[in-house]
């Protein structure tokens, strides 16, 4: 059949890679069926609720959720973000030392040196050059592409883009050849020089200084806030302007082969028997489930066998999976930042099984989505990059398990583990607990709900590699073959027709880069179908409303309610 001919397609994966992939090929034609084997959309960028509360893991900044460059154009023609509020801190991070001391990482680059230099005085110059950067970052970011890949750039429009870099060469040079690792140990003050490297709430050692100030300067440029409704929120926003173009979606949809003749993808089989054919079919979940299990080994070159066999093994190549501590909590916290990373000592993080650094990142996500919990109260979530080994090591069952309920078959439902593995949690939990308490008195004592969930959880209800959130990690081997391999062959394997990749493993990393690679999917599929592509904003919605939030002392908090039921535990059941 002529690739001018293909009409129908099949996209496995209802996260915002997969969603993002279903609406620009109903903008552009084609006849869609997006399978998710979760209930819900979102993938990673989802929400679950308990009791009175609703907990939301992902969406701490949205980048290009302000206007001024085309990563918001991204989420307007998604539907994203019409008719919400998009809420905007003053303050990225606080970064407390063991000290106590405390660093606030506000975004804007005079406020930011004004008091890292009140802070350090003896570190002026350093402060006054990275502000110096961030403050040029503010104004690259117009010019920073996403809509269209590289790779399909046409000559002079690539050297039109190179262009309209010259006036940020040099800033962008530095950044992004020197570690924060480094730069950050050119500190004297020994906060200073720690703390630099949490500015986004876990350590990233591979990280150029680069990426800090790509994330601080959107964020001062108001396009790096949280959307009203949370992740779930987000996701169910981009389902539905999915589904007004005319998409189909089925969830509990488990697939678990492509199907390929006369080296063709053909379609799918799913977990209960059934094969659905289409001319298309686009991958957006897990990518080495994809490349080793669905397709089974096969169309693999030198380059990308490597990558998904040794070089996906080696660490630090893609992004580790988190332990998360959710708390309900019946009051208030005001006097509470939204967001802070606490520097632990070796005690304390020793009680916590597969921690990658000896932190914690402390968020009241209320301060985010007060519209997600009754009024009057709060929730608190804590997180550490976290390891799987270490919880591998303590379970003693399968990760993921099919079974049936009335007739339907479900994927995502509790799995039983080894008695150390509950233990490790529960250690984790008490342990966090009690630091909690140490920071706001009465916490503990105001929990309504706990939830507790570790990398394995993320496993079970995504099936990504090693829990991992966002895939392959950028500036390092893994990512940097990735970009090279999508820039020769496109997103799909040499030798394999009708067969195109999307979603976080597709790129590298983040909600926006998800998003964005269902674009440029859909950019090379109509390149290959010898069709124009388009694409449009979302209309039938008002456009978002944006409000700044100030993060400063608040009043003392009010004493703890006595005579309170005792709190609903769901940590088995995570």
């Amino acid at each position: 059949m002529p690739r001018s001919e293909r009409e129908s397609m099949i996209i496995i994966g209802a996260g915002l890679g997969g969603l993002s992939t279903g609406c620009y090929a109903r903008m552009n034609g084609y006849r869609t069926h997006v399978l998710e084997m979760h209930e819900l959309p979102g993938g990673c960028c989802t929400a679950w609720d308990r009791g009175d509360f609703r907990l939301d893991p992902c969406v701490s900044w949205l980048l290009g959720s302000g206007p001024g460059n085309e990563m918001h154009q991204i989420w307007l023609e998604l539907g994203a973000l019409q008719g919400k509020e998009i809420r905007h801190f003053d303050v990225f991070n606080v970064v407390r030392g063991r000290c106590g001391r405390a660093v606030y990482f506000y975004s804007d680059p005079d406020r930011l040196q004004a008091h890292l230099t009140e802070l350090s005085p003896a570190d002026a110059a350093l402060i006054r050059d990275f502000c110096k950067q961030l403050r040029a970052f503010r104004k690259a970011l117009a010019v920073y592409p996403f809509l269209r890949p590289v790779g399909l750039m046409p000559v002079m429009e690539r050297w039109r883009m190179l262009a309209s870099f010259v006036p940020y060469f040099n800033v962008v040079r530095k950044s992004i050849g020197v570690l924060m690792t480094d730069f950050s140990a050119r500190f004297k003050d020994p906060l200073l020089r720690e703390a630099f490297n949490f500015i986004l709430y876990e350590k990233h050692p591979a990280f150029p200084v680069l990426p800090f100030h790509f994330q601080l300067a959107s964020h001062a440029n108001l396009s790096a806030g949280v959307p009203e409704g949370g992740s779930l929120g987000l996701a169910e926003s981009i389902e539905r302007r999915y589904r007004k173009l005319g998409g189909e979606v089925t969830y509990n949809a488990k697939v678990e082969e492509v199907l390929v003749e006369d080296d063709r993808a053909v379609g799918v089989r799913l977990s209960d028997g059934r094969e659905l054919r289409a001319d298309i079919v686009v991958s957006a979940c897990d990518g080495r489930t994809t490349m080793m299990e669905l397709l089974k080994g096969r169309y693999l070159n030198e380059a990308y066998r490597r990558l998904y066999t040794r070089t996906i093994r080696e660490p630090g190549m893609v992004f580790p999976g988190y332990f998360t501590l959710f708390l309900g909590l019946r009051r208030d916290f005001p006097d509470a930042d939204p967001c802070t990373t606490y520097l632990l000592d070796e005690t304390e993080a020793a009680a916590l099984t597969g921690i990658r650094h000896p932190s914690v990142n402390v968020q009241f996500r209320s301060r985010h989505y007060p519209e997600l919990s009754p009024p009057g109260t709060s929730v608190a979530y804590v997180t550490y990059f976290c390891d799987i080994a270490p919880w591998r090591a303590l379970d003693e069952g399968p990760e993921q398990a099919t079974r049936s309920r009335g007739g339907q078959e479900l994927h995502t439902l509790p799995v039983r583990h080894g008695r150390g593995y509950y233990a490790a949690k529960r250690r984790a939990r008490e342990t966090l607990v009690a630091f909690l308490e140490r920071q706001h008195p009465g916490i503990s004592d105001a929990i309504a709900v706990r939830d507790v969930s570790s990398p394995l959880t993320q496993v079970r209800y995504t099936g990504n590699y090693d829990g991992t959130v966002l895939g392959w990690q950028p500036f390092v081997e893994s990512g940097e073959t990735l970009e090279k391999l999508v820039k020769r062959h496109g997103p799909g394997l040499p030798g394999l027709r009708n067969f195109y990749q999307s979603g976080v493993w597709a790129t590298t990393g983040g909600l926006i880069r998800a998003a964005a690679a269902g674009r440029h999917v859909m950019q090379f599929i109509c390149r290959d179908d010898g069709r124009a592509f388009t694409a449009s904003i979302d209309e039938s919605g008002p456009s978002p409303t944006h409000r700044v939030i100030e993060v400063g002392p608040r009043p003392v908090p009010r004493p703890v309610p006595e005579g309170r039921p005792a709190p609903v535990e769901s940590e088995a059941a995570r």
